[in-house]
Formats: C-alpha cells, structure tokens, sequence
C-alpha cells in the first residue's frame, strides 16, 4: 500500500504537463468524493439540524439577501 509520503515524492517528480493532468483529475476525483459525503450525511440526517436553524433564521427575518 502506497503512503501519502511516496504519493507527495511522486507528485514532486511528475513533469509540468502530467502534473496539469494529475491536478485536473484529482480536483474532480476531491469534487466526487465531496458530493457523496453531502449525499450520504443528508440520508443520514446529520444535515437536518443546521437545514432546520437556516430555514428558522429565514423565517424570522435573520437571513441576508445575497
């Protein structure tokens, strides 16, 4: 199993062009695995509390327009 040190020691050592590649598909890879945490954690209902304080700061005149 590779370490996060030999993961950063071959990052270093990739040439400009692959290391526009390597930063395109991780940027991506980060966004998936992101979007599946935030879909697991609202089944899970661990985003239920602060959904609940937004829409009562909203419903009370707290929330700024944007």
């Amino acid at each position: 199993m590779l370490t996060a040190e030999a993961v950063q020691q071959a990052i270093k050592q990739l040439p400009p062009p692959e290391l526009i590649k390597f930063r395109c598909w991780y940027a991506q890879f980060d966004a998936d695995a992101w979007d599946i945490q935030i879909e697991t954690d609202a089944a899970a209902g661990k985003l239920d509390a602060l959904a609940a304080e937004a829409l009562a700061e909203y419903h009370n005149g707290q929330a700024l327009e944007l």
